[in-house]
Formats: C-alpha cells, sequence, structure tokens
C-alpha cells in the first residue's frame, strides 16, 4: 500500500477540510469531483465544479470531473435502496460514485479513497448502518477513510499500515458545523461557498417534474434533465409539456438549451416569457400556449401576438386573443404533483379564458 489517495472533492466545506487534512500529513492525492443537472452549491452561478477546481488549484492537486449521466440517471429511476424525502437515491448514489472512484483509484495508482463525511450528518447516507453498507456494496470495505470522523470508526488499512496518522485525525460528529468551521479559521480556509452542499432531487418541485419525465417521456435526453430546473413546467397533455421561463436569464437559458431541440414560442411586440414545447402541437394546443405566454406577461392587452422558431428559424407567427388567469394556469403546473389527466385539467379553465 502506498500513500496516495482519491478524495471526493465536492467543493463544500467538510471535503475541503479533508483533502486538507490528508495533504498536511504528506499523503498524494487525486481529487475527484462529480457533477449532474442536480448539483446545488449555495446558489453560485459557478456551481460545485468551479469551487472543486479552484480547490485544487489553491491546493496544488490534480482534479478528475466527472458527470453523472445517463447511466446514472437510470440509477435514479430505480435505486436498490430508495429515495429520500424526494426523488433522491441518496444510498444508491454514494455507491455509485465510491465505484467509480475505485475505478479512478486503479487506473491512478491510489491506495485508499478519502471522503469528507461526517457521522450522522446526513440522515439518509451518513448514518453508521447505511455508511457500512456503502461501503460494503462499493467494494472498498476498510479502504474509505473519513478523516473528519475517523475516531468514530475502527481505523482503516491505511491507519493500521501506518500510511495515515491516526492522531492527526478528527472525531467530528452530528448536522453542527461549529467544528468544521472553526478548523477551517484555524487552516486558513474562507472561500467555502456550499458548506453543506446541496441536491436538487431533494426538492419537492424537481421531484415532481421528473417523476412526470419518466412517466411520459422515456427516452429523454441530458437536455431535459438540464431543464428539470428552469422556469414553470406545465403538462398539457399526455404527449405535450412546456416550459415557461420566469425573468430574462431564464428565456435565454430556455432558448439556449432547447432551441435546436424542438419549438420555442415567443412573445412578438409585447413583453413576456419564452416557452419551450416538448411534444405534439396542433392548433388548439398553440393557442394554450399562446394564453399561457400571455398570463406571465405584465401588459395586459386585448390581444397577443407570438412567434414559433423552430430549429433557430420563425415557422410562424400567431395571435390569441385573451389570456388565462394565473391561478388557472396553476391547475396544469407539474411543481406540486404529476397532473394525472391533463385533458380534465384544461376542462377545469373557464370558457371564457379560452377552454379547448
Amino acid at each position: 500500500m502506498n500513500n496516495k489517495a482519491i478524495v471526493l472533492l465536492s467543493g463544500g466545506l467538510d471535503s475541503t477540510l479533508a483533502v486538507r487534512v490528508l495533504c498536511d500529513q504528506g499523503i498524494e492525492v487525486v481529487a475527484l469531483n462529480f457533477t449532474s443537472p442536480f448539483c446545488n452549491c449555495g446558489g453560485r452561478k459557478e456551481g460545485c465544479q468551479h469551487q472543486a477546481v479552484k480547490v485544487a488549484r489553491e491546493l496544488n492537486i490534480p482534479i478528475r470531473v466527472f458527470m453523472k449521466g445517463l447511466e446514472y440517471m437510470k440509477l435514479v429511476e430505480n435505486p436498490p435502496h430508495g429515495y429520500g424525502s424526494g426523488m433522491n437515491p441518496c444510498i444508491d448514489c454514494r455507491i455509485y460514485i465510491l465505484r467509480k472512484a475505485k475505478e479512478l483509484m486503479a487506473e491512478a495508482g491510489a491506495s485508499f479513497v478519502a471522503t469528507g463525511e461526517v457521522l450522522g450528518q446526513r440522515p439518509m447516507s451518513q448514518q453508521r448502518h447505511t455508511l457500512a453498507v456503502i461501503e460494503r456494496e462499493s467494494g472498498l470495505e476498510g479502504l474509505i477513510l473519513r478523516p473528519l470522523s475517523a475516531l468514530h470508526f475502527t481505523p482503516t488499512i491505511p491507519e493500521r499500515e501506518g500510511i495515515v496518522d491516526r492522531g492527526k485525525l478528527l472525531a467530528i460528529s452530528g448536522r453542527g458545523r461549529r467544528e468544521q468551521i472553526e478548523l477551517a479559521a484555524d487552516l486558513g480556509i474562507n472561500d467555502y461557498p456550499c458548506p453543506a452542499g446541496g441536491c436538487l432531487l431533494t426538492e419537492k418541485s424537481i421531484a415532481a417534474r421528473l417523476r412526470d419525465l419518466f412517466q411520459h417521456k422515456p427516452d429523454y435526453g441530458m437536455t431535459d434533465l438540464h431543464l428539470l430546473s428552469v422556469g414553470r413546467h406545465f403538462r398539457l397533455s399526455p404527449q405535450l409539456k412546456i416550459v415557461v421561463g420566469r425573468n430574462e436569464t431564464e428565456n435565454k437559458k430556455i432558448v439556449s438549451l432547447a432551441g435546436s431541440k424542438g419549438n420555442i414560442f415567443q412573445p412578438s411586440l409585447f413583453r413576456g416569457p419564452a416557452a419551450f414545447a416538448d411534444g405534439c402541437l396542433n392548433g388548439a394546443s398553440r393557442e394554450v400556449i399562446g394564453r399561457i405566454i400571455a398570463a406571465y406577461s405584465q401588459e395586459n392587452l386585448p390581444a397577443y401576438q407570438l412567434e414559433e422558431i423552430s430549429a433557430g428559424e420563425r415557422k410562424a407567427v400567431f395571435t390569441v386573443e385573451g389570456r388565462y388567469p394565473r391561478e388557472q394556469c396553476d391547475i396544469l403546473r407539474i411543481d406540486d404533483g404529476i397532473v394525472k389527466s391533463p385533458d380534465a385539467a384544461l376542462r377545469r379553465i373557464p370558457r371564457h379564458c379560452g377552454v379547448l
């Protein structure tokens, strides 16, 4: 066994501290960062990947960045160990990540893996019994070192063999972060934008949108996943969903992500959001889309002119009279649960608003 380790580095406070504790012992570290459409790192525009790369650069260690793509999403669809509060398969996600770390360990010639996990910090994946399951099923028994909580566990193989000095490891546990913040101050670590990290799959609105995607579009791709965290989502029929921007930034993001994938609807001659239509369109559904866009305009007009853009080219210009009240649009929103019968939901919109 050598003194080289793969360390999972999210860019958050705990993983940054774990890397620093090992570097200060002279351990050769290769950082491994995982990113996905569901990363939620303290609201920073740069995201978790940016912070992880920044930390690696400051500590002068190499880093590998791995995208959890469609292979991972198949696991999210049917996680053997179930979900947390939303669609977050925390235990299976951790097993997946550590299996990838094990592959890199062999490739890089490292002897063990280290993480920033703290015993008892996360209710699903960082309890003693679940940590044991994760370690066993990842194939890394005895080879996962948790420097911040190491003294709460049986010594790992690198500790027993003297590669890591156990006397310089810590005994942090629980959900508070006072000890980590104090340690960061002692080590001169001041920039940690996401102390606790985050995963959008725990959010109810994202979970509802993801269930809807799994139900209605089994051949989804990465664009569909990235769109889940953008805008307002409406299910108009089993064959048609639309995503409507909430501000100029989201309007641009919708066009950037989906402009080449389907039809974009934009206001013409009035201020309002852009919308991406994913699915089968007809004259009636275009009218509904127009009225929903108009509902989120701040202009109260007798008629609204819109343009339909396909693959970057203007396809049509059309006009709708009137708009839906926003509370009626909410009937079609996916955010708080799947719209089980879109046709019935459309029929609940008052006739004077333009029922199909």
